[in-house]
């Protein structure tokens, strides 16, 4: 049995996707700039995709810039704020996405930005009160924390974050990769100025995504050599990605309340078939509904003399899963996520995280196989 459980990193495209996408790349292959019928036809392709998402979260289809990705739209969001707006200070947590982290650090080294890091909560969130009084420091900030956390899951109150931050007068960005697609958001509404998507976790193509930029913000490109998405990203588009970008979240917030229930389940399921074997288990982050990404499930193992080839063994009983630890020292470098939450440096965690697509004969038979490969005897 193959069974795929790292839809964290990547999901199976959704064969109505590629479905939508190839037309794309057999018969409808004209460039989006060029003003002939070919051309006007993927362009029109390409708006269609916008407003059809915009209508999803509820914004304008002006605010969204299509990009190769999450990351390209978490490095845009944070050196745009600083060229652009006058941004001198990033505040930010230890647990972000190196996206966010590595390109906070560079800004500070090549433009003397100031960087402060969140103090988190036991379970990695980070602290209101501490982003408070933070904020009470008069100096042109952009908070950037991601919605919920690519290793253990544990989600922040957006609008509760954001909300202190327009309060201080400071600009918001969430790395939202994790969770668009997989939460309803109303812009209209959520106070944030920047966001972010990668078709590729919710069942769309690799290497297309988009950052959300609020309207009254003007930013200036960030690729220069074409005129593309509003002077905001020069370079011929991602034509049959963008298309199926759009397909994936029509899919998405088709049946959102039903693929969140049936995902969740799962994630509940293993939980507690987990729970019930091994005393001695521990999870990572947040893991109750309302606290935690229910596409996510971080476990600190038990440790026993298979522990350290767990993944290996796992990947030839043919289970994909996830894998991270603790940095213990300089000499090893372990997950900055579970070294940042103070997660035991003796203990070896695994990401398990699942999709629509993920099934209960799937669950069963990875929860069987962990039982087997660390072989437990508690009571020995």
């Amino acid at each position: 049995m193959k069974v795929y459980l790292d839809n964290a990193a990547t999901t199976p495209m959704d064969p109505e996707v590629l479905e939508a996408m190839l037309p794309f790349m057999k018969e409808n292959f004209g460039n989006p700039s060029s003003t002939h019928a070919f051309g006007r036809k993927t362009k029109t392709a390409i708006e269609k995709a916008r407003k059809s998402i915009a209508s999803h979260i509820n914004c304008q289809p002006s605010e969204l810039y299509f990009t190769s990705g999450g990351t390209e739209a978490d490095n845009m969001a944070l050196k745009c704020a600083v060229r652009d707006l006058g941004v001198k200070r990033i505040i930010t947590s230890p647990t972000e996405h190196k996206a966010v982290i590595e390109s906070a650090e560079l800004l500070k080294q090549q433009f003397g930005v100031v960087v402060e890091y969140l103090d988190l909560d036991e379970v990695g969130r980070p602290k209101s009160d501490h982003l408070a009084l933070l904020l009470k420091e008069d100096i042109s900030t952009i908070v950037s924390l991601m919605h919920a956390n690519n290793e253990i899951g544990t989600l922040i109150d957006l609008k509760e974050i954001g909300t202190i931050c327009k309060a201080h007068g400071a600009l918001f960005h969430s790395d939202t990769v994790q969770t668009m697609g997989h939460y309803a958001f109303d812009l209209q509404e959520l106070p944030i100025d920047f966001i972010t998507c990668a078709a590729h976790k919710f069942h769309g193509p690799k290497g297309v995504g988009f950052l959300y930029v609020r309207k009254e913000l003007k930013l200036r490109s960030m690729i220069q050599g074409g005129g593309q998405e509003r002077q905001l990203r020069g370079g011929t588009e991602n034509l049959y990605g963008i298309v199926g970008l759009g397909k994936a979240f029509d899919l998405a917030y088709a049946d959102l309340d039903e693929h969140i229930q049936h995902v969740r389940c799962l994630k509940n399921r293993m939980k507690a078939e987990l729970e019930a074997h091994f005393s001695t288990i521990a999870f990572n982050g947040d893991t109750s509904d309302e606290g935690s990404l229910y596409t996510v499930l971080n476990v600190c193992l038990p440790e026993t003399a298979n522990t350290k080839m767990f993944l290996f063994s796992l990947d030839l009983k043919g289970i994909a899963a996830s894998g991270g630890s603790a940095c213990s020292s300089g000499a090893s470098k372990g997950s900055h996520v579970l070294t940042a939450i103070g997660s035991s440096t003796s203990c070896t965690s695994v990401r398990f995280s699942f999709s629509r697509f993920s099934t209960d004969a799937e669950i069963d038979y990875t929860v069987a196989a962990v039982k087997e490969l660390l072989s437990v005897k508690e009571n020995a």
